[in-house]
C-alpha cells in the first residue's frame, strides 16, 4: 500500500469522524508523513555511513552501531505510523457492515423512505452514534496506546530521546573501551525530540 491509498483510506474514514477528529489526517499526513519521507530521510540518510568509532579492529564498529541503535529510527517510525492508523480501519469496517445492511433492507422493500436508491446509501455520512460510537471510540482508545506504546519504546531502546556526542562501546570484538561517534547529534535529538513527543501529544489530543 502507498502512501496515496493510505492518504485515501483514511481520508474516507475520517469523513465520518468529529470535526476535531478531522484534523487528525492533517496532522497524519501533512506532518508526520511529509516529515518521515523528507526531513527524516536527510536526517538519517547517513546515520551508519557516517558512524565513526576511533579504532580499526574489524567488526567493532558495526558491533557498536548495532548496539546502540537495534532498530532504525525511520523503519522505527515507519511501523508507527501503520500501527496508529490501524485503528481507523474498524471504523471502516464497521461503517461498510452498515451499508451493507442498510442495501441489504433497501433491496427487500425496507427503508424506501430513507433513501432514494443504492447510490443515495453510499453518499450518505454515517452518524456516528449506537455501536458505531463505541467502534469508534475504542479505534481513538487503541491509537492512543499506540502513540504511549511507540513513545515508550523509543525511549527504552535509546536510552532517551537525546543523542550524545559520544558514545562509550566496550562489546567484542572491540580490543577496549572505544569512543563512538555519529553524525549531527544535535540535530537529530532536536529532531527525535519533535517528531516523539510533539506529534504524538498532538495527535492524542487530536484523534477525537
Amino acid at each position: 500500500m502507498d502512501w496515496g491509498t493510505l492518504h485515501t483510506f483514511i481520508g474516507g474514514v475520517n469523513k465520518h469522524s468529529t470535526s476535531i477528529g478531522k484534523v487528525w489526517i492533517t496532522v497524519i499526513f501533512i506532518f508526520r508523513v511529509m516529515i518521515l519521507v523528507v526531513a527524516a530521510q536527510e536526517v538519517w540518510g547517513d546515520e551508519q555511513e557516517d558512524f565513526v568509532c576511533n579504532t580499526l579492529q574489524p567488526g567493532c564498529k558495526n558491533v557498536c552501531y548495532d548496539h546502540f541503535f537495534p532498530v532504525s529510527h525511520i523503519r522505527l517510525w515507519a511501523l508507527q505510523l501503520i500501527f496508529v492508523s490501524t485503528p481507523a480501519l474498524l471504523v471502516a469496517m464497521h461503517v461498510a457492515y452498515y451499508r451493507q445492511e442498510a442495501a441489504r433492507k433497501f433491496r427487500r422493500g425496507e427503508k424506501r423512505n430513507e433513501f432514494k436508491d443504492l447510490e443515495d446509501i453510499k453518499k450518505q455520512k454515517v452518524r456516528i452514534e449506537g455501536a458505531l460510537w463505541w467502534t469508534y471510540t475504542s479505534s481513538i482508545f487503541f491509537r492512543i496506546i499506540f502513540e504511549a506504546s511507540f513513545m515508550y519504546v523509543f525511549y527504552f531502546l535509546y536510552n532517551g530521546y537525546h543523542l550524545p556526542w559520544v558514545l562509550k562501546c566496550g562489546i567484542d570484538p572491540c580490543p577496549n573501551l572505544v569512543d563512538c561517534f555519529i553524525s549531527r547529534p544535535t540535530e537529530k535529538t532536536v529532531f527525535t525530540i519533535f517528531y516523539d513527543l510533539c506529534l504524538g501529544d498532538l495527535h492524542a489530543t487530536q484523534c477525537g
